[in-house]
């Protein structure tokens, strides 16, 4: 078949690149973050560091209730405070979060060898339901559906499981 001028169509070059072996420290480096302990604490640590700032943020917008009667060193001092207390409490919160999401969603995983939602859905199933335990069975009950499917919604919108 020839184009409008007459001249034979080319093909599309297409270059072929080689298939390009992992390296020993590659291979190396895979098994390391494969492992569920590594995952979860690197997991925890991320979560944290997200918690603190947040904490640090929302302490900076709360208001104290005196706010007309304190000077403006008052003021910088009880912000200061609040945001000290809340990066801490936040960091703690993310933390152990990430931590427990983490080694929930590895452990389904290596368990079922497969990487879907479902691991996703018990990770998250698992993570709100031992954050919310202390408060009773209803409780962890109401977390564990509410974490499952806020966790579905996240993994939808990331799209991860193509």
């Amino acid at each position: 078949m020839g184009t409008a001028d007459g001249e034979a169509p080319r093909p599309e070059e297409h270059q072929i690149e080689p298939l390009r072996l992992p390296t020993p420290e590659e291979i190396r480096g895979q098994d390391i973050w494969n492992n569920c302990a590594v995952r979860s604490v690197a997991s925890g640590v991320m979560g944290g560091g997200l918690g603190f700032f947040m904490g640090m943020f929302l302490g900076a917008l709360d208001n104290p209730i005196m706010q007309e009667e304190m000077t403006t060193k008052q003021q910088l001092i009880f912000q200061a405070k609040q945001m000290g207390r809340r990066s801490i409490s936040s960091a703690k919160a993310f933390g152990l979060m990430g931590v427990i999401f983490s080694a929930a969603e590895c452990v389904v995983e290596k368990a079922r060898a497969k990487h879907d939602t479902t691991n996703t859905v018990v990770a998250g199933c698992v993570t709100g339901g031992a954050i919310s335990a202390k408060g009773g069975p209803k409780a962890a009950c109401v977390g564990c559906a509410g974490f499952a499917a806020f966790s579905v919604v996240i993994e939808k919108f990331l799209d991860r499981h193509s």
